[in-house]
């Protein structure tokens, strides 16, 4: 067998194995993205599905915070709806946000904070919570991961001629919307409000 045939079966062998390798490569990380993001939508309906329980409790208690309540529940109803990463994100920072407004409520219902139903949600919603950063963090590694990956040499090549995968979006949140729920912002009532109560 002449030289020259051996070289060309060589570079053959070594083009399809790197073929292969970059093909199962990104295969693999973009089904591990998937996977990651399936755990962050679990934990996030979970804590949606918590969401109607903590707000008949306020109810009970906080009769006139009609507004918080209201808030909360529309958040709910905008993080069950978003489709996309992007969209998903943005519900959550409303999503947060109303949700500690639900809190500081409970800051002036000294009976509500005290309530057991109250305390267990809340506890389920902050352990929920850890949850949620905890599969976001391991997401956001995964993407990463693979976008770097669809950017080196030589999978680009093979992504732009098989796969056709594109870059994956992060799950950005705001860092201080993402700390805990019980550390809610003051809310201060106006004078005819206090009456009220």
């Amino acid at each position: 067998m002449p030289t020259w045939v051996i070289v060309v079966l060589v570079i053959a062998v070594v083009l399809l194995l790197a073929i292969w390798v970059s093909y199962n490569g990104l295969v693999k990380l973009n089904e591990r993205v998937e996977e990651a993001w399936s755990d962050i939508t679990v934990q996030l309906k979970r804590r949606a599905d918590l969401i109607p329980n903590l707000v008949e409790t306020v109810k009970g208690y906080a009769k006139h915070e009609t507004e918080a309540i209201k808030q909360v529940s529309e958040a709910r109803a905008k993080m069950m709806g978003a489709r996309s990463v992007a969209q998903t994100a943005e519900a959550d920072k409303s999503f947060m946000g109303a949700l500690s407004r639900i809190m500081a409520v409970s800051e002036s219902y000294p009976e509500l904070k005290a309530d057991k139903n109250f305390q267990q949600l809340t506890e389920e919603l902050t352990d929920t919570e850890d949850k949620v950063q905890a599969a976001r963090r391991f997401y956001n590694a995964g993407v990463k991961e693979f976008n770097t990956k669809v950017k080196l040499f030589p999978t680009v090549l093979i992504n732009n001629m098989f796969l056709h995968f594109k870059a994956r979006d992060y799950y950005e949140v705001d860092e201080e919307e993402a700390k805990r729920i019980d550390k809610a912002p003051t809310v201060k009532f106006s004078d005819d409000e206090k009456k009220e109560k």
